[in-house]
This record gives C-alpha cells, structure tokens and sequence, in this order.
C-alpha cells in the first residue's frame, strides 16, 4: 500500500486488507508480528486534524469507563492525507446478550452529565463540520448548533425552498415544549448499525463517534432511522436509564437533524422526509 503512517511504519507487517464499510474514509486491517491493526485514512480530508478530532472524540468516551473503544495508537496527517490507527477488534454477529450489554452501557454513558449543551472543540459528523458552541438550553442548541447550520448548507446547494425555511422557522418554536427537560448526556451522536460492533464475549464497542454533550434521545431516534436496532437493546436500556413516555412521538423530530445531514451529503433522495417531518412539527 501507498500509505503507511510512522507508528505502522515501525512494524512488521505481515499482510494487509481493505475493510468495506463507511462512505467518507478508507479503512485497512494490517496484519503485524505484534497484532493486527485498524487504519482509517482519509486522502482529501475536509480540514488536516480531521482524524485527530474523531481521536478526541473517542478519548472523551473512553473516559467515562462505560463503554468499551477501541485504543488509538495513532492520530494525524501526512502529506495531506489523515488518519487513524487504532487496535483491530474482531467482530461476532449480535446475540440477545450483546443487544442486552449495547441498551445498558449506553444508558450509563448517557448518565455521563455537564452543565451545558456542546463541546469544548467542534467536530464532525461524517465529513460535514459541527459546531458546538456551548448553550444553556436543549431547544437553544438543537436549533443554533445542529439544525440551522444543516439548513443554512441545504438552503446554499438550493435544495430549500422558501416554504421549508418558513415550516423550520415554525419547528423551532415547538421544540421546547415536545423535547423533555433533561441535563445534557454524553451522547455518540452518530448511532447507527455501522458505528459500533460486538466483539468477543459479546462486548459492543463504539466507533465513528461525533460526540458531545446533548439530548440522550438523539442517539436513540439515530438507532431506529434505517430500521431500528433488535428490540433487546431498548428494553435494556429503559430498564437502566428509563425515557419520559412519548418517546415514539419525538423521534422525528431528532431525526431531523441526521436527514437534513443526509441530504447535504448524498442529494435529494432525503428531502422528502425532510420537508414532512418539518411540515410535521411546525
């Protein structure tokens, strides 16, 4: 391979492979007399320390000692490509106890609280920035930090029409009184099939975090958008860390976010569910 950051560099490798999965970076299992390795890369990175801030990120939930993440050995860019090096963990297929082990630790991440809604940096969700300026309230934060800037990028490549900024205008001044008060939780933010794995003794790990401080509920609206995650996994969460009732009726609403990012990166195939969930709340 072209490739090889200083730390891989070091080793003595064996053998490598591409690792199918993701549509934003490339991704290598390299095989070493030390162990096998995981390494994202990213050749056209939207800004240099691209990798470097998922490596906060992952920090940042390792910290909490709630979740298993895989140990990073390397982050950074050369030459003008980013990347990554973590430890390779072999994946299983899913069975009761792993759903079971996913619903519970996640739950106790998000008991993992701060004072304010955000993040000391701003990161990314797939290649697209996000902000993270701290904010006092849920509603404040959901519309300046993840909302607007969605619209803001759909409104510029003219996927918007004048109608849509009207209902999102209206949306916004129902988010207060549909979304629970709670304290901000340390949530993943990305939280689909593809960003975590269950690995031996059915233990979930998370990857491809786009952490911060926020509404818990949002990693569970990310987990039903392409189809749900097995029922297992939140019935084990509710029974460690219960939602208020209604939870159904809000997930909608915080998928918004995770389609309005669809539709800046991959087109108008999500715009349709962009304007009735917008048209629905406001």
């Amino acid at each position: 391979m072209q490739f090889l950051p200083d730390f891989l560099k070091r080793k003595t490798i064996l053998s490598y492979h591409p690792i199918a999965g993701g549509d934003i970076n490339e991704a290598w299992r390299i095989n070493t007399t030390e162990g096998d390795y995981f390494l994202k890369q990213h050749q056209r990175p939207p800004t240099p320390d691209f990798l470097e801030i998922e490596a906060k990120g992952l920090a940042i939930l390792k910290a909490t000692n709630t979740i298993k993440i895989p140990t990073v050995f390397a982050a950074g860019n050369l030459n003008g490509t980013a990347f990554l090096v973590m430890k390779y963990l072999p994946s299983e297929t899913p069975k009761k106890v792993g759903w079971e082990n996913l619903g519970k630790q996640l739950a106790t991440l998000h008991k993992t609280t701060q004072k304010h809604f955000g993040l000391d940096h701003h990161n990314f969700i797939g290649s697209l920035p996000q902000s993270n300026h701290y904010q006092t309230t849920w509603s404040e934060f959901y519309v300046n930090e993840r909302l607007q800037p969605q619209i803001k990028m759909a409104r510029d490549q003219q996927f918007l029409e004048a109608t849509d900024l009207k209902n999102f205008e209206k949306l916004f001044l129902q988010i207060e009184s549909i979304c629970p008060n709670e304290s901000p939780a340390l949530t993943h933010r990305d939280l689909w099939s593809g960003n975590f794995l269950i690995t031996e003794g059915q233990t979930p790990v998370l990857i491809d975090p786009a952490a911060s401080y926020a509404h818990r509920e949002m990693d569970l609206a990310m987990s039903k958008l392409f189809g749900g995650f097995d029922p297992v996994f939140y019935e084990a969460y509710a029974e460690t860390y219960p939602w208020e009732t209604g939870l159904e009726g809000r997930i909608p609403l915080y998928q918004l976010y995770y389609l309005l990012v669809h539709l800046n990166l991959f087109g108008t195939g999500y715009l349709g569910q962009v304007r009735a969930t917008a048209k629905r709340y406001s």
